[in-house]
């Protein structure tokens, strides 16, 4: 059983490499902003909760993701191990954590600044289908719009240089303890994110020990 915990800021690709990991390990990737996601689409109390926190560019509480964590840990359905993203959220958390969870390894994807705000300031959603796009790395066949429903591309209601730089500081004001606690316990795998994304999950593998990626069928 594998169990490791991903960090990095917004942009970094930490959804996507943990998916890849988890698809090939048969492993769990829980992430609590894709939980958070959902009770937002499908407009639950908690997710108006949600909505008004992330439109002021702020950070959902430790204790609202503690709370989702533990509910989705308790199903108990990770029986190869898991990857989790958005979660310790403080020092406090990751002691427990690492008492209750026995981690094999943290990964921390590091992305400079800089390079956030160019990858996220380029983020379009399509607002009738919800499809992601990245004016950088995945561009629309027509402009400004979908290429699955022809819906309009819009920018995220959170993504903006305001919203985006305290939500930086924020990140960094809570993370960085915590991953300093984990570096004091050796836990900590650190990779280059501004490379793509084979190559990323290339090297995250190379410094675990892991198996490489499996080659997709044609």
């Amino acid at each position: 059983m594998r169990k490791y915990v991903i960090f990095g800021v917004q942009g970094s690709g930490k959804g996507t490499q943990a998916k890849l990991l988890s698809r090939d390990l048969d492993l769990v990737h829980i992430s609590v902003g894709d939980i958070f996601r959902w009770h937002v689409q499908n407009h639950t109390k908690l997710g108006a909760q949600v909505r008004r926190i992330m439109a002021a560019g702020e950070l959902v509480g430790d204790d609202l993701a503690e709370g989702v964590v533990r509910e989705r840990l308790d199903l108990h359905d990770w029986n190869y191990g898991f990857v989790i993203d958005g979660f310790p959220r403080n020092a406090r958390q990751a002691e427990f954590f690492l008492e209750s969870y026995d981690i094999d390894s943290v990964i921390h994807l590091d992305l400079p600044d800089g390079e956030v705000r160019r990858r996220v300031l380029a983020r379009r959603l399509c607002a009738r289908c919800g499809m992601d796009y990245n004016l950088i790395a995945h561009r629309p066949e027509e402009e400004g719009r979908c290429d699955v429903c022809g819906g309009e591309l819009v920018a995220r209601e959170d993504d903006t240089e305001e919203a985006l730089a305290e939500r930086l500081r924020i990140y960094h004001e809570k993370t960085d303890p915590v991953l300093a606690l984990f570096r004091r316990k050796e836990f900590v795998v650190s990779v280059d994110a501004r490379a793509d994304i084979g190559t990323v999950q290339k090297n995250l593998r190379e410094r675990l020990a892991l198996p490489a990626p499996r080659v997709s069928e044609p």
